[in-house]
């Protein structure tokens, strides 16, 4: 989650600029482009003339649509078409992804943004598009399959951000230290409100009821630390649970998996 462990000087804020869908007539069908990132960056907000294709050969990040917190990973990228403005936090260490499609030449897969799974083969043709001296026949058929192969993925690692005054102490603890153990009841007394009026307030914002969100954030923030090489343990106790198989429940109903299987992925 972006903001934390931030330090005075230790994140690279970089800005780009905002392009309408086709504002720049690109020359390509796919190019591609990739970043080890040395320090914690964050992309102020933007868009592209173009699609776009999100993913990590190595480690986690996260962009941001409007309210909804999207996790990039090695197995799960993030399509986000032409003209969408999003934002984004790679934590440093990561090899991060970019592929730019063309939008006379790469139909969207989707008119909104959508998680895309990305297997070995897409991987392997991806990154053949970005090996010099690839013949203009060699690239159009790769261009073609990986077109062909892209499509969204069943699952997706996704937050959505209630913007109610009434959550917002709530949300900017749980963001700060995924680990904050204040109960629903708790938080309802300190807001001054019943705990029905919570559960309703995060229901009609995201669709999730208070501990069903708590979870989900909490898993989140959990997937970076487990791309970026922490032990399951270590990563359980961060983010709140006192056993490794109490966070392993939770993570599969979150994500589909186990803990160990994601860290394999």
């Amino acid at each position: 989650m972006k903001g934390r462990g931030r330090r005075a000087g230790a994140v690279d804020s970089r800005r780009l600029p905002r392009y309408a869908a086709g504002e720049i007539d690109v020359p390509f069908v796919v190019h591609g482009t990739d970043e080890v990132i040395s320090r914690d960056t964050y992309w102020e907000e933007h868009s592209h003339p173009t699609h776009e294709l999100l993913w990590n050969q190595r480690g986690a990040s996260t962009a941001t649509v409007g309210a909804r917190v999207w996790t990039i990973t090695p197995s799960l990228g993030l399509w986000i078409p032409a003209g969408t403005p999003h934002s984004g936090w790679t934590s440093a260490g990561t090899w991060h992804h970019a592929a730019q499609f063309g939008i006379h030449a790469a139909p969207a897969i989707s008119d909104a943004p959508v998680a895309v799974e990305v297997t070995p083969l897409l991987r392997l043709l991806l990154e053949r598009l970005n090996t010099e001296g690839l013949t203009a026949d060699s690239r159009a058929r790769t261009e073609a399959v990986v077109l062909d192969l892209m499509a969204p993925a069943p699952v997706e690692l996704l937050l959505k951000i209630p913007d109610a005054p009434l959550l917002a102490p709530i949300v900017d603890a749980v963001r700060a230290d995924p680990a904050d153990g204040t109960t629903l009841a708790a938080w309802a007394s300190r807001l001054g409100v019943s705990s029905r009026t919570v559960t309703r307030a995060f229901r009609a914002q995201t669709g999730l009821g208070f501990s069903q969100w708590l979870a989900t954030a909490r898993v989140q923030h959990a997937i970076t630390l487990l791309a970026g090489g922490e032990e399951i343990e270590e990563v359980a106790e961060r983010v709140g649970y006192h056993s490794a198989s109490a966070f392993g429940t939770v993570f599969r109903r979150v994500t589909g998996m186990s803990p160990g299987r994601f860290r394999a992925h």
